[in-house]
């Protein structure tokens, strides 16, 4: 059985598969607890994967095993070995649609996946700014490998909203555009084919978006920052 799973009905039209690990933290089967999001700010509580279909147990239990698989020394071969397999010739890798980079260790096996999978293209929301940043400064992440900073996290201010790409998650389509971003929706690839503000509407979880008031989460974070 492979690490990788094709997406949600739309993602697999798409030719995009995904990887997975536990949305904002795990208890390891040891009962250490990892931080999976270390910079997660507002997006905790509207967060998508902490929701739904991702609280039941074999898909939380099928995460979990992808986080403690990725801590193994022979894990970063392994995915290598996997995407050697003819299908994954121009397809396109979403690393998680739940959790983020909880180490630097981590990010950097991912950048040498991707580097050993030119066929493959390689992309990522996260809110590990400085980490990234840091790493692309010493030309450490591979072409194939895209990110896309989203906002909401406690390393907001360190993105520039006007040259990183980046993403915003708005109350509804019309904040969306309003704000000049172009929505993603039709096709999550877009959040590396279009322009570089890439905007997304929230999801339908009630008590979240009270919570949010109808403010975008960047907005909602740097209110909570300026507190």
């Amino acid at each position: 059985m492979g690490y990788l799973r094709q997406g949600n009905r739309d993602l697999k039209r798409t030719n995009v598969w995904v990887w997975s690990i536990p949305a904002l933290r795990a208890t390891l089967p040891t009962g250490e607890i990892i931080d999976t999001c270390p910079n997660a700010g507002v997006c905790a509580t509207p967060c998508y994967a902490r929701h739904g279909t991702y609280n039941f147990s074999n898909v939380r239990a099928a995460h979990t095993r992808n986080l403690v698989a990725s801590m193994s020394s022979q894990w970063a071969t392994e995915m290598i070995s996997e995407l050697k397999a003819n299908k994954f010739i121009g397809a396109w890798i979403r690393i998680h649609d739940a959790g983020d980079f909880y180490s630097e260790k981590y990010a950097l096996d991912w950048c040498e996946i991707a580097a050993a999978t030119p066929v493959a293209m390689f992309y990522a929301y996260t809110k590990e700014v400085e980490l990234f940043k840091r790493l692309s400064a010493e030309s450490r992440i591979p072409k194939n490998f895209v990110l896309i900073y989203s906002l909401g996290g406690k390393q907001d201010y360190l993105v520039d909203r006007e040259t990183d790409r980046h993403c915003e998650v708005f109350a509804d389509s019309a904040a969306l555009i309003a704000a000049g971003y172009h929505d993603q929706a039709e096709d999550d690839r877009l959040a590396v084919l279009g322009p570089n503000r890439v905007g997304i509407v929230a999801n339908n979880i009630p008590h979240a978006r009270r919570l949010a008031k109808g403010r975008a989460f960047g907005d909602w974070q740097q209110e909570r920052n300026n507190r």
